[in-house]
This record gives C-alpha cells, sequence and structure tokens, in this order.
C-alpha cells in the first residue's frame, strides 16, 4: 500500500510541475495498477476531468465493465462530491486518500460560481430548489416514456 501511496504522491507532483491541478488517482486490481491519472482540467478545459474521473474512464474501457467491485482507489485527496458520486456508481472494494479538504485548504483554493470547496458537500443535501444552482422542474408526461422504452428493452432480472 505504501508503495501506490508514494506512486499517487508522485505522479500528482509531476502534473503540477507541468502546470496541472495537484490531484492524482491509482486504480489498483489485485496488486497492480491498471489506470493511473491526473487530473486534466487546466490542461483541457473540462470541468469534468478530475484524475478520479480519468482514471475510472480508463479502468472501465480498460477492463469492459462500469463495475470496479475488485479494484481500490488512491488519491491524492479526500474526493469531490462528482468524484465520490462517480465512485458510488463503480463500486471500488476501498479508497484510500492522503490528505483531507483541512489538511490542504491554505494552499490549494478552487472557487466557483455556485460553491466553494467549504460548502460543496453541503449543496448536495439540499432539495434542489435550495442549491445555489438554479434548477428548474418541467414535468412532461413524455417524459417518461423514455424510462417505459428503456425497461421495455432491458426487461428487469
Amino acid at each position: 500500500m505504501t508503495n501506490f501511496i508514494k506512486q499517487t504522491i508522485a505522479l500528482a507532483k509531476e502534473n503540477v510541475k507541468h502546470g496541472g491541478r495537484p490531484f492524482a488517482c491509482l486504480i489498483v486490481q489485485q496488486g497492480h495498477v491498471i489506470a493511473q491519472a491526473t487530473n486534466q482540467v487546466a490542461q483541457t478545459k473540462d470541468p469534468t476531468a478530475h484524475a478520479e474521473i480519468v482514471a475510472i474512464r480508463e479502468a472501465c474501457t480498460k477492463l469492459g465493465t462500469e463495475h470496479l467491485t475488485d479494484c481500490e482507489f488512491y488519491i491524492l485527496a479526500h474526493p469531490c462530491p462528482m468524484c465520490l458520486a462517480a465512485m458510488y456508481y463503480c463500486s471500488p472494494l476501498k479508497v484510500t486518500f492522503i490528505t483531507t479538504r483541512d489538511d490542504y485548504s491554505h494552499y490549494y483554493v478552487d472557487h466557483r460560481k455556485y460553491f466553494t470547496l467549504d460548502n460543496f458537500y453541503a449543496e448536495f443535501g439540499k432539495p434542489w430548489q435550495a442549491r445555489n444552482l438554479p434548477m428548474t422542474y418541467h414535468p412532461d408526461p413524455e417524459g417518461i416514456e423514455v424510462y417505459k422504452l428503456w425497461r421495455q428493452l432491458n426487461p428487469a432480472p
């Protein structure tokens, strides 16, 4: 495990030296690194290109599955809500993070229009009407037809 932690730190440090942000992720299956990635937001201008998301995409493509249930994740920082949600979806065996938001908050700040790192997690606990991100619910009876079609084409086991 210590080796994977050191690899994660080295990967993130290299990314920072080359203009990237200080985040990295290793995905390990049975003691072997099957995917590794750094945060690519600065390089790609894609706000979803977090290290965990990039690594999950690589691992799922490589393994031909959306389920990473026999994999372990090593990440530099406690995951943001987007990455945490992605991890819940792919269901790894375990996630090991090396730093907390409190650990790095004096060195790394990332304020966005609708959240700061300090209030980001709380936003997800609010009802959609109370979130900082403006949202409108516009029900249309035809919307549910898409799900009915999906169920028809994909019967429950």
